[in-house]
């Protein structure tokens, strides 16, 4: 293994038993510490950051992964935000949860512990960089990081801000660790450290994910790419629709959480579609039709079958027409990718329909696929938006970075 790997896995796990004894005070303590420091080094932040906007820019990077990319002061204070948001959340470590009594007397409950050593590979997201520190720090786990090449500059003055905290409180600062190297051998050396590292995160393109999931020899909860739906039904109020959508597609192209595929019934298209264009005009998004969508409105794309199952990033957005709530429901779980679909419905029961048969991590009735984040539900911030059905599924906050552990009282009980 590469010396260097090798040594940031010894740190980590001489940390784990450190960060394990961690109470929540104190880590309330640091997370406010770093959110502070972060916010009085926006200037340092902001100048490393403009560096790989540029070489973003000079490589020919896409706008919608420079909007992800780009830190402004608005993005530092939300990093920070999301630090003190995660410090006011109650600790899940320690809780006791299903104690019971077993007819020979002992007590078996169940009590909550760290995961261990916990290891994010992300793109272009430097955000998730503090995200990530929050999170594992206040549920007791150790964090090594593997950034993008993209976003090198960024992530090293945000870890570096984080270690100072904790330094100032005299925690090892390898409790959170940034692989430098941005190579693909040691991210393919990174895939292989399960004598060191417990979990592993992966977050960014289908690319990323894909090649984690396939290449891993440690555990890996399965981050989704965000191909998001939203069905507009018959009985839809279309200002409600128009507002909903013209929020889930522009507000961040660059985002899972985005829309990129709109389904639309038959009985309303011909008055929804030319609303909804006049709506999103202004943004210069391309719609890409199915025949009757281009019926409507012939100077609209060609869908192709590829269009359906496509996350954009981009002021780019598909449309279906069906003919039935059943036909929305069976398109959107063979196109999807069990992220965020929305029905926008005056029909009680079809929106019912919806929230049961629609196999998503998130589900929604009249609201926008957008909401589907940590801080908005209330973690603070999260790790992930997982798409997998184990462990842990749609944004994960504390509970999601934590395991349990048997605890069983005895008074002398001897098995037979």
């Amino acid at each position: 293994m590469n010396q260097q790997l090798e040594l940031i896995g010894q740190q980590a796990k001489a940390a784990e038993a450190f960060m394990r004894s961690l109470k929540t005070q104190k880590k309330n303590d640091v997370l406010l510490f770093a959110a502070d420091g972060l916010v009085k080094s926006t200037r340092m932040i902001i100048e490393e950051n403009q560096l790989d906007v540029e070489a973003g820019r000079k490589k020919g990077m896409h706008e919608g992964l420079i909007d992800r990319l780009m830190l402004t002061p608005e993005r530092i204070e939300a990093m920070a935000d999301g630090l003190r948001s995660v410090a006011a959340l109650e600790d899940p470590i320690g809780e006791v949860t299903g104690m019971k009594q077993r007819p020979n007397g002992l007590l078996i409950g169940q009590k909550r512990v760290p995961l261990g050593v916990i290891g994010m590979i992300y793109e272009a997201r430097p955000n998730v960089t503090a995200d990530a520190f929050g999170l594992c720090f206040k549920t007791g786990n150790v964090v090594i990081l593997k950034g993008g090449s993209d976003a090198v500059h960024s992530n090293k003055a945000i870890v570096t801000c984080l270690q100072m905290a904790l330094e100032h409180f005299g925690i090892p600062p390898f409790a959170i660790q940034l692989i430098e190297d941005t190579s693909r051998e040691v991210t393919q050396e990174f895939m292989r450290m399960n004598r060191y590292v417990d979990v592993l995160i992966p977050r960014g393109g289908a690319g990323l994910i894909r090649t984690v999931v396939n290449n891993s020899t440690i555990p890996v909860i399965e981050t989704g790419t965000g191909n998001c739906h939203i069905y507009v039904d018959e009985s839809a109020d279309f200002e409600m629709a128009a507002n909903i959508i013209f929020n889930a597609k522009t507000q961040r192209i660059g985002v899972c959480n985005a829309c990129e595929s709109l389904v639309v019934h038959e009985n309303i298209i011909g008055d929804f579609l030319p609303y909804l264009k006049f709506r999103l005009d202004p943004k210069n998004v391309e719609l890409r039709g199915d025949d009757m969508a281009r019926q409507v409105l012939p100077m609209i794309t060609p869908a192709s079958e590829e269009d359906w199952g496509c996350e954009y990033l981009d002021y780019i957005l598909s449309v279906k027409t069906v003919s039935s709530l059943e036909e929305a429901i069976d398109h959107i779980n063979r196109y999807h990718t069990g992220h965020s679909d929305a029905i926008i419905t005056r029909d009680y029961e079809h929106a019912q329909r919806f929230l049961d048969e629609v196999d998503a991590a998130a589900v929604y009735v009249n609201a926008s696929t957008r909401f589907t984040d940590g801080y908005e539900f209330g973690f603070g911030a999260e790790i992930g938006i997982s798409t997998q059905k184990l462990h842990a599924r749609g944004p994960m906050g504390l509970q999601a970075l934590t395991s349990t552990k048997y605890i069983i009282y005895g008074n002398g009980q001897i098995r037979k």
